[in-house]
């Protein structure tokens, strides 16, 4: 009855209630279950009652299952996946390199203690044990300035994972629409008018009812001044879903009358209706359902005798559209991701609301996809602009489907049924009004209505992946230089050429403060970002190389111009290292020309910073061998003229690879 929390799923036997199931669902309108239909837990008796029969429980129930689904959703991490792939990638390349130092060192008879250092330093150098925290600090960063859009970020990894999603999957009820009821049409039959109405239906309906139609019937009423002079609603009799009409009893002077409205078949059903009517009623209810209206009939009483009704006509009701909804998946088309509507509505509905939204009229049925061969259902949901007749089941087997393409996906959801999806999804968005198991699934919780801000997750998100991104191929090309001028050092000197010392500046200085690049300006790119490992390590490769050049020709300058020593062979190699890894952030950074854009005051801060210490510890020798100052200066000349150089290769080989905004 009134009031009941449902305690585990039922089959009516008799009676028939209307059952808010927000807490399943997220959907804020309540449902009509009458005999022979199933109620689930949780649901909440509104109105009406009935006699049920459990039919499951516990962990067998609707709600069960869909806990049990959230238990073995899982995506994979990418970002485990390319951190682990990136270290063993340099790992590998670092064994190699060191295999030729050794087999040369002990062919050379080197001392034991130089090929251990060697060892320290190639490792040291080598692999880029900051990466982690760098992913960390710019997931991190991403998520402060998403929570000033009003989306809460719930799960690192979905900061990344919303740069690189392809395909959004979206909620209809909730997220492309407002989820709740408004007046779309008013069809007057017979002799009435649209105002008439209008203001017949309003007198059917109370705000005291809390009904979600009735509170509709009457915004629209009052929006639109309907009102029949004299009327005065003197008792109401609210929607049952044994009856299922709603009354009100109307006074207009000393003469009464009843206004009623409810579904067309029984209104019609109490009216003395003509054939033409009856044919006009039926036109309008196709009609107002094409356009995914729910309709309403509306009939009057002759004064003094409720009895006899007469049909005024049909009022549609209709969740409408959000409106930023087409706008936003227009911008979602043009930065790359496609989008998909899901939607439990049938597939006339469906279309009009993909039109209204702008995703199109390619609708496809959720039987219609599952009845392909297997190898088709992935490829036919892809071609699909949204999926119409879903149960809250298919919604995760679909996320699961488009994965299995190599896609990159993102769902949106509200209710207990979404949860599955949400968590597997590799973005799952809850939206504002969604329950706490959906936001517990999601890794984004939006906190104002709409779907505006979904682009502002995808474009901050996507800034935050060319701070990773840059961080990352600087890294790598450091890596790659560093164990490159290991090795010629290592052939000219029959030493090595930086010493422990030297190393543990270079982790300070070139990986832990350029994490400051967690910060640094970026633009959004216009298409998903995706980490494409083989090109990322052919552009860090290329840089690497580049740089390395310059390492050796500043080893040459000392050995041949300065005349150092090996002590200061060590300084002058380290200093340069320092010199090409900050000065090289205004290289690596911009995907185009570097002075297209500017580092951010911090990171340039930081970046100068380093340079002025390090100069002032060569030159007055703490903990490494003494520079001049006049080696100093030329060594930064050199440096700084090479690396500026260094933007026209990088520029071409960004392009070739595909490192571009």
């Amino acid at each position: 009855g009134l009031g009941d929390v449902v305690p585990a799923d039922a089959k009516i036997l008799s009676g028939g209630i209307s059952a808010d199931q927000a807490a399943l669902t997220g959907e804020s309108l309540p449902v009509e279950a009458r005999e022979g239909d199933i109620i689930f837990t949780g649901s909440t008796v509104k109105r009406g009652e009935a006699r049920c029969a459990v039919v499951n429980t516990g962990m067998r129930t609707y709600f069960g299952k869909t806990v049990e689904l959230v238990s073995i959703a899982k995506p994979k991490s990418k970002t485990e996946e390319i951190m682990f792939t990136l270290s063993k990638n340099v790992g590998y390349a670092g064994a190699a390199l060191f295999l030729v130092v050794l087999a040369y060192a002990l062919y050379a008879g080197t001392k034991p203690s130089v090929i251990v250092t060697l060892a320290v330093l190639f490792i040291g150098g080598g692999i880029p044990a900051a990466l982690p925290v760098m992913f960390t600090i710019s997931q991190s960063k991403g998520a402060t300035d998403l929570s000033k859009k009003n989306i809460l970020v719930t799960k690192l990894d979905s900061i990344e994972n919303a740069a690189s999603v392809e395909v959004l999957c979206l909620d209809k009820t909730g997220t492309l629409t407002m989820n709740e009821l408004e007046v779309r049409e008013a069809i007057p039959i017979g002799k009435c008018g649209a105002f008439e109405l209008v203001a017949l239906a309003a007198l059917a309906s109370s705000e005291g009812s809390k009904d979600s139609i009735d509170a509709a019937v009457i915004r629209h009423a009052a929006a639109t001044k309907a009102k029949l002079d004299g009327c005065v609603q003197t008792a109401y009799k609210p929607f049952e879903p044994a009856t299922k009409r709603a009354e009100g009893t109307v006074s207009q002077g000393s003469k009464r009358f009843l206004a009623v409205k409810g579904a067309p078949q029984t209104i019609a059903s109490l009216c003395k209706a003509t054939a033409a009517q009856k044919a006009q009623l039926d036109r309008s209810v196709e009609e107002l359902s094409k356009k995914g209206c729910r309709a309403l009939a509306v009939a009057r009483s002759e004064c003094g005798n409720f009895e006899k009704l007469t049909l005024v006509g049909v009022i549609g009701l209709g969740d409408p559209l959000r409106p930023d909804s087409a706008e936003t998946i227009a911008a979602l088309r043009e930065a790359g991701v496609k989008p998909i509507m899901l939607t439990g509505d049938n597939i006339a509905v469906a279309r009009e609301i993909a039109a209204q939204a702008g995703i199109g009229t390619r609708i496809a049925r959720i039987s219609e996809i599952r009845a392909l061969p297997e190898r088709e259902q992935a490829d036919a949901v892809l071609a699909s602009g949204g999926i119409a007749e879903i149960y809250p089941e298919d919604k995760f087997w679909v996320v699961k489907l488009i994965q299995s393409r190599g896609k990159m996906v993102g769902m949106t959801g509200d209710g207990v049924n979404d949860a599955p999806a949400l968590k597997q999804a590799e973005l799952g968005i809850a939206v504002s009004t969604a329950t706490d198991v959906a936001k517990a699934a999601a890794g984004m919780v939006l906190t104002e209505p709409g779907t505006k801000v979904i682009l502002e997750a995808v474009k901050t998100s996507r800034e935050a992946f060319q701070r990773m991104l840059t961080w990352t191929v600087k890294k790598v090309a450091r890596s790659i230089q560093f164990m490159l001028i290991l090795m010629a050092g290592f052939f000219w000197f029959h030493d090595v050429i930086v010493s422990i010392n030297g190393l543990i500046f270079l982790m300070i200085i070139n990986d832990f403060l350029t994490m400051s690049l967690a910060i640094n300006n970026s633009r959004a790119s216009k298409k998903p970002n995706l980490w494409e490992l083989g090109s990322i390590t052919r552009a860090s490769a290329f840089v690497g190389v580049l740089f390395f050049l310059i390492e050796l020709a500043v080893l040459a300058m000392g050995v041949k111009w300065f005349g150092l020593d090996l002590g200061g062979i060590q300084t002058l190699m380290t200093l340069s290292l320092v010199y090409t890894g900050q000065l090289g952030i205004y290289i690596i950074r911009e995907r185009g020309r570097f002075w297209q854009s500017w580092p951010h005051k911090y990171v340039a801060a930081t970046l100068w910073f380093a340079v002025v210490v390090f100069s002032l510890i060569a030159l007055y020798g703490a903990g490494m061998a003494a520079l001049t100052g006049r080696e100093i200066l030329a060594t930064f000349a050199v440096c700084a003229a090479a690396v500026l150089l260094t933007d026209f290769p990088k520029h071409w080989v960004y392009g070739k690879v595909g490192i571009r905004y």
